[in-house]
Order: C-alpha cells, then structure tokens, then sequence
C-alpha cells in the first residue's frame, strides 16, 4: 500500500465541515459498547438488576435505584461522548482512527502476554498435580487449592493477567506472530513426547488448543490492524478513492460491527450465555488432569468482538476521512487485490 497524501501536511489540512455525525457515531459505539460490558459485570458478577425491569424483558426483577443506575450509564455514555466530540472538534477523523487503533493494538499485545503466562504457568502446574508433586512444591493449603479451578483462576490466573496487561503497557511490538511458533513448539512436544517417550498428558493436548484459539481469534484484529486479510473483488478495485470509502464505512457497519454486537449480546445476554457461563464458574474440561483454562476460552469470544469492534470503528474513521479527502490516507493499488 502507499499512502495517498503526505501525512505531514496533515496540520494545514482544512477539512470541508468538521464531520461531527461520523465521530459522534464512532465513538459513541465504543462508549456504548463499554458499558454493556460494565453492566454484564455488575449484572452477573455483582447481582445487580440490569436494565431489563424497563422494558419487561425478564418476569422477575423490580425498577429500583442499581437498574436506574445501570440505565442512566447508557445515557451518560451518549452524552459524554457529545461532550468529547464537541471540545475536540478541530481533530480529524484520520487522527481518530489512529488514536482507536494505537489502543487496540494495546489490547491485543496484552492479550499475547496473558496467553503466553497463563498458558506457560498452567501447564507447568498441571504438570506437576498430574505427577503428584503438588505438596512437595507447595504447601498443603496452597496444593489443595490449586485442585480447584476457582482457586487457581483468582490467585494464580488473576494476578498473571494483570501481569500481562503491564508487560503489554511497557512494550511496544505485537507477538502474535510469535505465539504462531508457541503453538508449534507445543505441538512438536507431543510429537517428541509421546512417540519417543510415550509419555503424553490431557495438558499438553489443552496448551495447545488454548494457544491456537488466541491465536486464530485475536490475530483476526490484528490482522485487520494491519491490513492483511485478501481482499477478492474486482469491482473494489475499480472504484476510486471516495467510492472505496463508500463500501468501507458502510462494511464496517453492516458486516463488522453488526457481527460483533451480535457475539456480545448473544455471548452475556444472561448467565447462561456462552461467554458468562463458563467464566462465572470457572469451568475447566472433563479430562480431569488437564489446564484449568477452559473458561478462558469462552473469553476470547468476548476479547474477539472488543478488538474487532475497536479496529472496524476505526477502519470508519478511515473511511469518512476518505471520503472527506483528508490526507494521510492509504491508496490500495488493483495490482494487490485479486
């Protein structure tokens, strides 16, 4: 790809309106979208209401203080981000998108590093219960609890996500690429393991589905950050620059964002959807010497949707910017679209 204009003549750029709708929209999606997932916190973790008493959507349940409270964050999100738009209504929408996609990039380098501790630190701990070795490492409180999936998930797997997400803040390079590599590393163990030394676990089968499930659902973001994913169609690359904005703000709507509110809605609408379920209890497999990380898993759907969300909002911004002639943008050439 090439970029279309200079981006240093970005400051004297005098944009034909100020494009107050595209960002109001934008970032009111994020804004709204955050405390959905606020709300599913303090809904199902915290027992509060929520906001279905308002509009008759459960049988149960009364209009009180904490479903107001729940309900008015959703205002407040809306009105907020008028507030945002209105005192920085001198930025442009390219500066948007880039803000929106420096932090998810934040979110998804995160994201590798808490695979990458939790799957390392798990396995060795499956490791070491499945060969009996528990109480000779740790102490006998310590070793019962790490038997149990609740127990290991809030002090063992809590304080290395907050790990990771510090790792995540200090550095400044994606890993995903790396983990591709973690992932055949952990598979070429079994390989060796099992056929050289016929010594094969329920674990080492789990590392490897936890790290490929990252993998594949949090590369998807980052792929998209970077602009790698194929693009097949000839009659996109015979549109010019503001007819591409066209179809990319309008994709990012109807067919990015729509999917991931639908993963959201779907995967927390209660606490038995397939994202709040296994995370409220912890759920590990049936193996019964395996990782303790299935619930982790359902996550990912959840982190997914978040960094897909984020990306295609500012794949938006991009595309208004297009079609409002901003500079910066990037030209993609009919050569590399097949």
């Amino acid at each position: 790809m090439a970029l279309a204009e200079d981006p240093s003549h970005i400051d004297s750029f005098n944009p034909p309106g100020p494009g107050t709708l595209s960002r109001v929209f934008g970032w009111g999606t994020l804004a709204v979208m955050t405390v959905f997932l606020i709300n599913n916190v303090l809904t199902f973790w915290y027992d509060w209401p929520g906001i279905a008493p308002f509009f008759g959507w459960q049988s149960t349940g009364e209009i009180g203080l904490l479903s107001g409270i729940q309900l008015a964050l959703y205002a407040a999100a809306i009105i907020l981000t008028v507030l945002y738009v209105q005192r920085t209504s001198g930025r442009l929408l390219r500066t948007d998108a880039e803000i929106v996609s420096n932090f998810n990039r934040f979110l998804v380098r995160a994201a590798f590093w808490v695979v990458l501790l939790v799957g390392s630190v798990d396995a060795a701990i499956s490791f070491i219960r499945v060969e009996g070795m528990l109480e000779d490492v740790f102490s006998a409180e310590i070793a019962s609890g790490m038997n149990k999936s609740s127990w290991r998930g809030f002090y063992v797997h809590v304080p290395l996500v907050i790990l990771g997400i510090l790792i995540g803040a200090v550095t400044r390079s994606l890993g995903f690429i790396w983990l591709a590599l973690l992932v055949v590393v952990a598979e070429l163990l079994i390989v060796f393991s099992r056929f050289i030394f016929s010594y094969e676990q329920a674990f080492m089968g789990d590392l490897v589905r936890f790290w490929y499930a990252a993998l594949f659902l949090f590369a998807s973001a980052y792929t998209l950050l970077e602009e790698g994913h194929v693009r097949v169609d000839v009659v996109y690359a015979a549109m010019g620059r503001r007819k591409r904005a066209v179809v990319n703000s309008w994709g990012s709507i109807l067919l990015g964002m729509s999917l991931c509110w639908t993963v959201l809605i779907l995967g927390m609408w209660s606490k038995a959807a397939v994202i709040n379920s296994p995370i409220l209890v912890y759920e590990t497999t049936q193996t019964g010497f395996g990782m303790y990380v299935k619930y982790f898993m359902a996550g990912f759907l959840a982190v997914f949707a978040v960094t897909m969300m984020l990306q295609f909002v500012a794949m938006f911004f991009d595309a208004r910017a297009d079609r409002r002639n901003e500079p910066g943008g990037k030209e993609i050439s009919s050569e590399i679209i097949h």
